[in-house]
């Protein structure tokens, strides 16, 4: 194996010999300040390229001198399950996409440091069961595959010589989840060195407190370890910097710990004048930097992001951002992104992200387990809330669709085999990781856990109604729903024991159910999952519950529900991107009622949300022939080509009083007014070429207006690229692709097929058409477009250089992308 050198971040220069200084380089593109935040200490290094990678088991290849010659090399994340072709031979729970067995490997050169220096491997996440093995060693196992983890590689390094990194990951059970997870190392991994003495491993935590705009507390907690056998006096200093770099406040506290002292936790508080508040609209980040110093020596150092805001939630009014009473319009999501897998860069969450944003959402529920660190990042830059959940199944397993959704005989392979044994510390290490993000707003414990009869049961099945699919009735032999509160006590015990800043909630499936066990009694606020017939009901029972909308399909009712209800503070719609996964039966690849699709576009179910959500006035009109389509009211594409005379019905989507159709200049229809019991206008008309107008209307005066036109024969590709310049380490270009006609108007009923290719230092990713029905290859350079548009992923490969890309297709007229790597 080719072994990786590696350079150091300026500030490992403390405590190190000046022999080393000549490897110290600063490293801020690669290594960014967002790390500090994941490890809490120590300087990162991040050794994602270059790995070798082998798909199947080989019990021989933890070993050093194993040969790996003939192993594939990869680079960093990699998820194997979504290079393979589908299958309708494979589960329809995973997208018909494949798990297995498999290895990878790397070499690693670590310098000769000196004896006070450690070395650790973090991984941000792997799918799933992984272990780990330096120079054949284990270091150990973690079964969950979305949880991040950490090992000391000090012990077994053999300093200023080759080491040999083997990870085993084992994913033959791969239908033992409802949705596409992915396979493989498929978030970053770094290396991390440290002093002895230093923070420890997520080690600093701060609480804004006594919030007003005159000033505010932050009280900052820091765990420090002494991993030296001598002790130790030092000084733990805390600054406060705000987001231009001005300091705003600093304390510092003297410890003494004893020689091989694990832990000294210390707190320290700040007083913050004329604070700027995170919000939505403002998501202001101050940084926070701890220090911990022996003498006139920076032993460690750790930097990490602030969101000073203050949350309130209330039985009657529902939830407060520093003291604005809101609703919350959130989305659920998961973590894969079309063609790419479950190894998504942080760019294509930053373009989803902010496209759900301008829909109107305001919030993220991560569904149903951890998210990779960048998501987090994110949500706290653009200013978005998030539900941060934990797991899907506890102590028994869920079924598993493996013939469609809900249809046949289903699996029952699942997370639950180690619920057992690593719920407590997985729940745990999930606050850990998490807790300093301002985004966040609350702790999901689980989703649907309870769902009825799948797996547990209760008397009350025999006479309640639900809006779940059960199986009718009392079940004896399945588990007891009674077990539902003792579990959830437990893990809502780990939560609090760790952050009582924020409620603890979950996502409930069976509320009529669960109300029968201590369930919702033990959480601090209750998500209702598609229960609105629910919500007046359980109000007036249980006046001091705090209740939302966990999970809701993206119907009008459901909004009405929210809106017109102080007491249910928000909703989270199922769902705010389509997925891979919890697919229909074949051919199908993932669920596809998403507002965006699986390339990121807005899909009309997102313009009849954005109607609902938007502060702005909005108007969208999308059409469809309602005697072969009729059941299109919400999800009707912004199409104008049909035959001539052919009855067509025109539904708009809009927030404006009244709304009214202008075809080719001429007025069509009288003044409709806003329907509020269904959510959207709605013409009949004969089709006629040209171009169809909406106009919205408030008080009868102009407010917005939004066209649709007959489009020509596809005739030319046009390429709109997000940024011209990259940068030549893995950065990522999204080239969208739309099929015009001759006039330059958008072809949404063209599907040509594009081939991709590439001259200089860039590579394809993927090509997504967001086609939830195309099962055909996602790897290669050629796809068929779908309501005329296209994804492009472009990658940078490592070197400086120009980059061009071309998008060709028979009959049409080719696109020319050029870049500039630096």
């Amino acid at each position: 194996m080719k072994p990786c050198h590696f350079v150091f971040s300026k500030r490992i220069f403390f405590n190190m010999n000046l022999k080393y200084f000549f490897c110290v380089l600063f490293l801020s593109t690669f290594i960014g300040d967002r790390i500090y935040a994941q490890v809490s200490f120590g300087i990162p290094q991040m050794i994602n390229e270059d790995w070798l990678f082998q798909l199947g088991d080989d019990p021989k290849a933890l070993a050093m001198d194993y040969d790996d010659s003939k192993w594939r090399k990869v680079d960093l994340p990699h998820d194997w399950s979504v290079e393979a072709p589908l299958s309708p031979h494979l589960a329809s729970c995973t997208g018909y996409l494949p798990g297995g067995i498999g290895w990878y490997r790397k070499a690693l050169f670590i310098p000769d440091l000196d004896k006070e220096r450690k070395v650790f491997i973090y991984f941000e996440g792997i799918y799933n069961k992984s272990e780990v093995y330096i120079n054949g060693q284990l270091l150990g196992k973690r079964p969950n595959g979305y949880i991040s983890f950490m090992y000391d590689l000090t012990p077994y390094i053999q300093f200023g010589k080759e080491n040999i990194l083997s990870v085993r990951v084992d994913h033959s059970e791969y239908a033992d989840s409802r949705w596409y997870t992915g396979s493989g190392i498929y978030r970053n991994v770094w290396l991390v060195y440290s002093d002895k003495v230093h923070i420890d491993q997520w080690g600093v935590f701060w609480q804004a407190k006594n919030i007003t705009r005159k000033d505010a507390v932050l009280d900052v907690q820091v765990n420090v370890k002494n991993e030296s056998s001598q002790k130790q006096d030092l000084t733990v200093f805390v600054e406060l910097f705000s987001a231009e770099g001005k300091m705003v406040a600093e304390k510092s506290k003297k410890i003494l710990m004893r020689g091989s002292s694990l832990l000294s936790s210390t707190e320290l508080s700040l007083k913050i004048k004329k604070p700027v508040l995170w919000g939505m609209e403002n998501p202001y980040l101050y940084r926070l930097r701890t220090s911990i110093i022996s003498g006139n020596k920076v032993l460690d150092e750790s930097e990490l992001t602030v969101g000073i805001r203050s949350l309130k939630f209330d039985p009657d009014k529902g939830f407060a951002l520093n003291g604005e009473w809101m609703k919350i319009k959130g989305v659920c999501i998961h973590h894969d992104a079309g063609c790419l897998g479950s190894a998504v860069p942080r760019k294509v969450w930053k373009r989803r992200l902010q496209n759900l944003k301008k829909i109107g959402c305001n919030a993220i529920r991560m569904s149903h387990n951890p998210q990779a660190p960048d998501v987090y990042d994110l949500c706290d830059e653009l200013g978005l809330l998030v539900m941060d959940e934990a797991f899907d199944e506890w102590k028994y397993p869920k079924k598993k669709s493996i013939t469609g959704w809900n249809t046949g005989v289903p699996g029952y392979q699942g997370s639950f085999s180690f619920f057992e044994e690593w719920s407590d510390r997985d729940i745990r290490d999930m606050v850990l990781r998490n807790r300093n993000h301002p985004s966040i707003i609350m702790w999901s414990i689980g989703n649907e856990i309870d769902f009825p009869n799948d797996p547990y049961s209760h008397p009350v099945l025999e006479t309640a109604t639900f809006n779940q699919p059960s199986v009718i009735g009392y079940l004896p032999d399945h588990p007891s729903a009674e077990e539902l509160g003792k579990i959830a006590k437990r893990l809502a015990g780990n939560v609090r024991s760790l952050d009582t800043s924020r409620p603890v909630t979950a996502a409930l499936a069976g509320a009529v159910m669960s109300n029968e066990t201590e369930y919702p009694f033990v959480l601090d606020i209750v998500g209702y999952n598609y229960s609105e017939f629910q919500y007046k009901e359980d109000h007036l029972q249980y006046p001091e519950r705090v209740m939302f909308g966990s999970e809701t399909n993206n119907s009008f009712a459901g909004w009405k529900a929210t809106r017109d209800n102080d007491f249910i503070f928000g909703q989270f719609l199922w769902t705010g991107i389509d997925y891979v996964g919890e697919s229909r039966e074949w051919p199908s690849r993932g669920y596809k009622h998403g507002l965006l699709d699986l390339a990121g576009f807005q899909k009309p179910e997102g313009f009849f949300r954005q109607a609902m959500w938007d502060t702005k006035p909005f108007i969208y009109i999308g059409t469809y022939n309602p005697n072969r389509d009729p059941n299109r009211s919400v999800n009707a594409l912004p199409i104008w080509n049909y035959s001539k005379g052919e009855n067509i019905r025109v539904v708009c989507y809009t927030n404006c009083q009244q709304a009214q159709l202008v075809l080719n200049g001429q007025t069509i229809s009288t003044v409709k007014e806003y329907d509020d019991n269904v959510g959207f206008i709605a013409w009949d008309i004969p089709f006629q070429i040209g171009k169809l107008e909406v106009v919205g209307l408030n008080g009868k005066k102009e407010a917005v207006r939004y066209a649709i036109v007959t489009s020509g024969r596809p005739y030319k590709i046009i390429a709109e690229i997000d940024n011209l310049t990259l940068h030549k380490n893995k950065d990522l270009a999204h080239i969208a692709i739309q099929i015009v006609d001759e006039m330059g108007l958008p072809v949404l009923l063209s599907d040509d097929e594009i081939t991709c290719q590439i001259e200089g230092p860039a590579k394809l990713l993927g090509l997504e058409s967001g086609n939830n029905a195309d099962m055909g290859n996602y790897r290669d350079n050629v796809q068929r477009v779908h309501n005329g548009r296209l994804m492009a992923y472009i990658e940078t490969t490592g070197s400086e250089g120009n980059v061009k890309v071309t998008f060709s297709s028979p009959w049409l007229k080719t696109a020319e992308v050029y870049l500039i790597v630096k």
